[in-house]
This record gives C-alpha cells, sequence and structure tokens, in this order.
C-alpha cells in the first residue's frame, strides 16, 4: 500500500477521550505518511504522545443553553471546516470519529472529492435521548443526511447496524475498530482469589452510563454481602448525586468514590478488583471493558453497542438484562458466587488477547483504507 496523508477529525475532547484518540493516532501512524489531527480541548495531548501527527486545536466549553448550543456548534463546524480547507492538498484520505453532527465538514469532503470514512459508535443519539434531549429531533435528522452524503462509515461491531438503524446503508459499512490493548501494561499481575473483595464500576458519571442504578443498587448488595467493599471511579454530573445517596444509605465507609483514575494508574486499581460492572445504557465497545478483562477480571455488562460480541455469558464474562437496580443485585451476586468465576476471568484475557492486539487491528485498518 502507497503510505498516504491521512486525517483525523473528532469533535473537542474530554479527558475520557484521550486514550482512544491516541490509540487511533498511533494505528494510523503505522499506516500514513503524515497525519493530521483536528481536535479540541484535551484531546491535544495525543501530540505530547506521538511525533508524527500535526495537532490542530479548536477550544469547546459546553453550554446547556440551547440556542448557545446550537451556536456553539456551528461555530466548531466552520472552524474545522476551515482547517480542512487548509490541509486539503496535504490529506488523501479524512476520518472523522463520532462526527455524525459534522454536516458541513462531511459535505466539504465531497466538494474537495477526498475521501471519507465517518466513524460511528452508537452513542450519540442514545446519549441525548436518555438526557431527554430536546435537540433530538434535529439531530436525527442531521445524522441521516450525514449517512446519506458519506460514502464510507465505520462500525465497531455488526451488532451496530441495526442498533443505529443503519440497515439501508449497509453496502458503504467497514467493521473494524480502533481498539487495542497494550498487554505489558494491563496484565493480570495479582491472581484472582488474592484480591480484596471488591467490585467496581470505573467511567463516566453521567446518565447513559447507568452509574446512577448501580450506586441505587448498593444498598441491596452491600447487605446481602457484610465483607464486600465497592470501587466508583470517574467524574461526570452526577457525582454529587451519587455521593449523596451513598451518604443517605450510610454507605461511604464502604464505597470508595475515588474520582478520575488516570490511565498510568488504572492498572493498579484494576488488579484490585473481583468484578467490574458496566450498567450502561449505551456503549460503542469500552476500552476499559477490554483493559479490565486483560487484568484478569471478570467484566458484568448491559448488552448494549459491541458489548456482546465480547462478553458471553458464562464464557466470557457476565450479561444482565437490563440495567434496573434489581437486576443489577441480582447479577452481581450471581457472578460472585459462580464456581467457575476464576475459569471466566481466565477465557475472557485470552479472547481479548487474541483480537485486541496492536497489530490485529493494525492489519484491519490497513484492509479498511486499502478498500476506500
Amino acid at each position: 500500500m502507497n503510505r498516504l496523508n491521512i486525517g483525523i477529525i473528532t469533535f473537542p475532547q474530554n479527558k475520557t477521550h484521550v486514550t482512544p484518540l491516541y490509540n487511533l493516532a498511533r494505528i494510523i501512524s503505522c499506516l500514513a505518511d503524515q497525519v493530521y489531527v483536528i481536535t479540541g480541548n484535551v484531546g491535544g495531548e495525543v501530540a505530547k504522545k506521538l511525533e508524527k501527527p500535526h495537532v490542530r486545536l479548536i477550544r469547546y466549553n459546553y453550554n446547556p443553553n440551547k440556542i448557545i448550543r446550537i451556536y456553539n456548534h456551528a461555530m466548531i463546524q466552520l472552524k474545522t471546516t476551515f482547517l480542512m480547507t487548509k490541509l486539503s492538498k496535504k490529506v488523501d484520505i479524512w476520518i472523522l470519529i463520532g462526527g455524525e453532527l459534522m454536516i458541513l465538514p462531511i459535505m466539504l469532503t465531497k466538494i474537495t472529492r477526498i475521501p471519507l470514512i465517518i466513524f460511528i459508535d452508537g452513542n450519540a443519539l442514545n446519549i441525548a435521548r436518555s438526557n431527554n434531549d430536546p435537540l433530538l429531533k434535529p439531530m436525527t435528522m442531521i445524522f441521516m443526511l450525514g449517512y446519506t452524503i458519506v460514502d464510507n462509515i465505520g462500525l465497531y461491531s455488526p451488532a451496530l447496524i441495526s442498533a443505529c438503524n443503519l440497515k439501508n446503508y449497509s453496502e458503504k459499512i467497514h467493521i473494524v475498530c480502533h481498539h487495542s490493548v497494550n498487554f505489558e501494561k494491563f496484565a493480570a499481575v495479582t491472581p484472582l482469589s488474592d484480591r480484596p473483595l471488591l467490585i467496581g464500576y470505573i467511567g463516566r458519571l453521567s446518565v447513559e452510563k447507568g452509574v446512577q442504578n448501580f450506586a441505587r443498587a448498593l444498598p441491596a448488595i452491600l447487605s446481602n454481602r457484610q465483607n464486600l467493599s465497592v470501587l466508583i471511579g470517574g467524574e461526570g454530573k452526577l457525582k454529587e448525586a451519587i455521593e449523596s445517596s451513598l451518604q443517605e444509605n450510610g454507605l461511604t465507609n464502604r464505597v470508595d468514590l475515588a474520582g478520575w483514575i488516570s490511565h498510568e494508574d488504572l492498572p493498579e486499581y484494576l488488579n484490585q478488583l473481583r468484578l467490574l460492572v458496566l450498567p450502561s445504557y449505551s456503549e460503542g465497545l469500552p476500552n476499559i471493558m477490554l483493559e479490565a478483562m486483560a487484568c484478569g477480571i471478570p467484566v458484568l455488562a448491559t448488552p448494549v453497542g459491541a458489548i456482546p460480541d465480547v462478553v458471553v455469558d458464562g464464557e466470557t464474562g457476565f450479561i444482565m438484562e437490563d440495567n434496573s437496580p434489581e437486576c443489577i443485585e441480582e447479577n452481581v451476586l450471581r457472578a460472585l458466587s459462580s464456581p467457575a468465576l476464576e475459569q471466566i476471568a481466565e477465557n475472557g484475557k485470552r479472547f481479548v488477547m487474541e483480537n485486541f492486539t496492536f497489530e490485529h487491528v493494525v492489519a484491519r485498518w490497513k484492509e479498511v483504507i486499502e478498500g476506500v
């Protein structure tokens, strides 16, 4: 394959998105002559980790006011389109991550005839629904317009075709992910049986992650398991509500609300857990799930996004039917009581090590880029 210049576009990022963006830039760096990244906010940290990418930053501050949101989003699109225009003679292929609403950049690629792969994680509309977003209807219309215009759509999993209502666009779809695990960093250092009786949730403290339902399930779980403790790691809008819930139920001495956990410190935290709980309403393919499994942790998750492609109930992890507090309680106790818990953790670790090596992911991206 002739080495091309490839551009990556993402909406201005928060801390939770830095690692996925870094992973993608690292993969594309192996396949491209030059990599150009248009992002913003803390997304600029990829420039500190990789030498090859040329990073252009756009600042963005979220405001819940509907009018200001529309204005800010229009400005982001105009600034992104301006930067893309300046780079149009340098870039051979654009990759747009989670940018279904970026209709102006999408249209620019049609005008300049530069191939575009728009990558969809299946989260945006589900997040809007779970937050009762007043802009849901126009967002949906823009999404459908974008899907119609683009020639290439990237998905983590075939399951997302139906979940994202993309059956009418199946001829445009490429199944590929940018998730790989550093198995030197994320490894099972402490055997599962030697770990403290500790379960946890690590991720964004927001509605779509279902973490508040997890917190509501804890009184019943901890009442049933007197020697069990809980870790909740992450930041987000629900932090104060979760703190209040723990205080009201007298659980603050058994639940560690750890706040933000850096990626560097994550392996140490993961090697303390007996079970990771992911009670999400919506997901793509969560990095934390793969990294936890690499550390020998059984994962209990809802069957959303690409999760069922990785977690098979009773084989490589545990699946719960929904994320109601009652269902979470029932399945946490089921998982902890499973006589096959250690074998399931081992199966999950083996699956991730076989399917999410860096080399495996680079090879798949090479196939996709050659086919565009």
